[in-house]
């Protein structure tokens, strides 16, 4: 990736200023695009003084033009929480359709590599488990997820319509729930809410009887595998997630302990269609890409509940 140029959409949100992070640190240089519907700009400050790295204000649903040579494209626009999604419905399918519609447009008139952030959650409230790429899914195409579920199937597809008729070189990864830092407090994914809590003393909100399941990978893990696919010549789509899995109470009890919190754990409404199990099958990605990941999930809940810390504690300090 040195030397190369390399477009990051939806790169303010969480993972996308990790991307751009990491992808700088390899020596190339980023052109960023967000809308910041979801995203901040505060999330690349640390980025804004380099030479090699671009902010570009922009809609992607709307006409994008990027000029100069473009070697990577890493399509990650889109809200990602569901709180965010339930709250920006239409804009979530704009930017799963015609938001990648755009990014690819832009990838094959660049002759660049295109990367799709596709999500576990096409496969749904799954009948596998774990989930291996060659499952369709089983989605509620009406149901209230459906704008994100869907969007990001049509994404797929559309990538995948790319490659096939117009010769693009497109690749899909499936991101299985990421943490760390850099999420917002109240983002309404569960770690970033569970850790909020803990630290301010709250009780713990989980959903339904707490024995839903995820697995749950780092963020600079997450970053490895997706850049991992962009070096490569794979297509996918491949599931790039780490494979511990363990109950909503379990990881809740888990965050409580590790700050050291003697908040409740509250039960409370579970959401429509909330998958009950998510574990990844990474073979794929271990046989292909040569990813494992690294950090085990006790090591990257310190890490993201000392940044919580600092965040909670400057956001209260500046509200004083």
């Amino acid at each position: 990736m040195k030397g190369s140029r390399v477009v990051v959409t939806g790169g303010a949100g969480f993972l996308g200023s990790h991307l751009c992070e990491r992808v700088l640190e390899r020596g190339a240089t980023v052109v960023c695009l967000d809308n910041f519907l979801t995203g901040s700009p505060r999330n690349l400050e640390h980025l804004l003084g380099r030479p090699a790295f671009r902010l570009v204000e922009c809609d992607l649903t709307g006409f994008i033009h990027v000029p100069g040579q473009v070697d990577v494209v890493l399509h990650f626009a889109s809200a990602a929480s569901p709180a965010d999604y339930l709250r920006y419905p239409i804009e979530t399918l704009k930017a799963g359709s015609m938001g990648t519609l755009h990014a690819l447009g832009l990838a094959a008139e660049k002759g660049a590599r295109f990367v799709l952030a596709s999500t576990s959650e096409v496969y749904g409230d799954p009948l596998e488990h774990p989930q291996k790429e060659t499952y369709w899914g089983n989605v509620n195409p009406v149901g209230p997820r459906s704008v994100y579920d869907e969007g990001k199937r049509f994404a797929e597809s559309l990538t995948t319509a790319y490659r096939n008729a117009r010769g693009a070189d497109t690749a899909i990864v499936r991101i299985f729930n990421t943490y760390g830092p850099r999420m917002r407090p109240h983002d309404g994914r569960a770690i970033p809410t569970f850790i909020r809590q803990a630290l301010l003393g709250e009780p713990i909100t989980v959903t339904g009887d707490g024995g839903q399941t995820r697995s749950i990978c780092y963020v600079d893990d997450t970053v490895d595998g997706v850049l991992a696919l962009a070096e490569s010549d794979v297509t996918g789509p491949v599931n790039i997630g780490n494979p511990a899995e363990m109950s909503m109470t379990e990881l809740a009890e888990t965050i409580r302990d590790l700050v050291g919190s003697s908040s409740p754990i509250r039960f409370v409404e579970r959401p429509v269609d909330d998958p009950a199990v998510r574990r990844p099958d990474i073979s794929l990605a271990t046989e292909r890409l040569g990813w494992l990941p690294r950090i085990d999930p006790v090591t990257g809940l310190r890490r993201t509940i000392d940044w919580f810390e600092k965040e909670l504690s400057s956001s209260y300090s500046a509200a004083s």
